[in-house]
């Protein structure tokens, strides 16, 4: 088998073994919300996958590592306190009312197991990029840039929606100042980037 192939399936593996563990986990508090905050850390975790079994390292290779960590670190932290102590989600509320009975069982291939796959097939860039002999420098910082950019963009819109929801005079209303004014969905296109 191919070893790119090799290298794919088995950060799928991963992935999905974290998908269960969490899976797990939420049978116990009979909450999904915790594959909010998994979703981010799929992509560390395939990033270092991908790395660990590349055949050469260059700095631009350590460069794109911890951008992602950067990254997921931040968003999966975010999500972490943003939901802690929260009932489950209305999203997850819905999933589960449209599949009972037996959505406990569900949940592990409608909400995690997706979840895994998901992140499997959009990391595929980061497997292309971590098995590339050497990246190209203008390449690199080109990213970065864009990279950063998004980070950025995508930090502040959650930042501000965030403080925007907790204040309760807020109830109802919709944001539409800071990064919130050029776009209905920031955080999205901060992600994209």
């Amino acid at each position: 088998m191919n070893e790119l192939w090799q290298t794919s399936l088995y950060g799928l593996g991963i992935m999905l073994t974290m998908a269960v563990v969490a899976w797990c986990y939420s049978l116990y508090r009979r909450n999904v919300n915790i594959v909010d905050s998994l979703w981010p850390l799929m992509f560390l975790v395939a990033a270092l996958v991908y790395a660990s079994r590349a055949d050469t390292l260059t700095d631009g290779h350590f460069l794109l590592l911890g951008l992602v960590a950067v990254w997921a670190l931040r968003l999966s932290i975010f999500l972490l306190v943003r939901n802690w102590g929260e009932d489950e989600d209305r999203r997850y509320q819905e999933i589960r009312a449209n599949n009972e009975p037996y959505f406990a069982f569900k949940s592990l291939y409608i909400v995690f197991g997706l979840q895994a796959s998901l992140a499997w097939i959009i990391s595929a860039p980061l497997l292309m990029a971590m098995s590339a002999a050497d990246l190209s420098e203008i390449v690199v910082i080109a990213a970065a840039l864009m990279w950063l950019v998004g980070f950025v963009f995508e930090a502040s819109a959650d930042d501000q929606l965030y403080r925007f929801k907790s204040n309760p005079n807020n109830k109802g209303e919709v944001l539409n100042t800071g990064v919130w004014a050029y776009s209905r969905h920031p955080n999205y296109f901060g992600e994209f980037l």
